[in-house]
């Protein structure tokens, strides 16, 4: 599997989840330009607020991620933490794996993540007591920033592809 943003289409495949839904005023959206994506928009920590999300079915490549060895992205940064989260029927509501990282500001950089570097999380309380992941079982795929930090975000994701 490997997800490029080539087509203008894959644009409207992602959707914001926000800290809207309860009372921030944080806003996001996922652009497809130049052949990259982009999760863009402003963390705000008014109102108890202070996380930003965007999310993909992963339809068309949920069936690949079964005999895949992990996930792999080519990103750019703004010097911000981010996290790749994916949801499982493997847990609850409002719970999903995650993995943290901080790309590169100055050059596309290819992160690989094993399937035993995603840890299970709900509202940001790490769960221990979740199953490991279970590629089989990935119903969504996102990227949330939630840094604790004030301001305009960028990510560029070239390609989001299974090792």
């Amino acid at each position: 599997m490997k997800l490029t943003f080539n087509d203008p289409s894959e644009q409207q495949r992602w959707y914001a989840v926000d800290d809207g839904v309860m009372g921030g005023q944080s806003r996001s959206q996922f652009s497809v330009v130049d052949g990259e994506g982009r999760f863009h928009g402003e963390v705000s920590l008014e109102n108890g607020g202070g996380f930003a999300s965007v999310r993909r079915e992963p339809h068309d490549f949920e069936s690949t991620l079964a005999d895949a060895q992990g996930i792999a992205l080519t990103v750019r940064g703004d010097g911000r933490t981010y996290q790749l989260r994916l949801k499982s029927t493997s847990l609850r509501d409002a719970s999903a794996y995650r993995v943290k990282f901080t790309p590169a500001t100055d050059s596309w950089e290819t992160l690989h993540f094993s399937w035993a570097a995603f840890e299970a999380v709900r509202r940001g309380t790490l769960l221990t007591d979740a199953p490991p992941i279970k590629p089989a079982d990935i119903t969504q795929v996102g990227f949330l920033i939630a840094d604790r930090t004030d301001g305009p975000f960028c990510l560029r994701v070239k390609y989001i592809e299974s090792l």
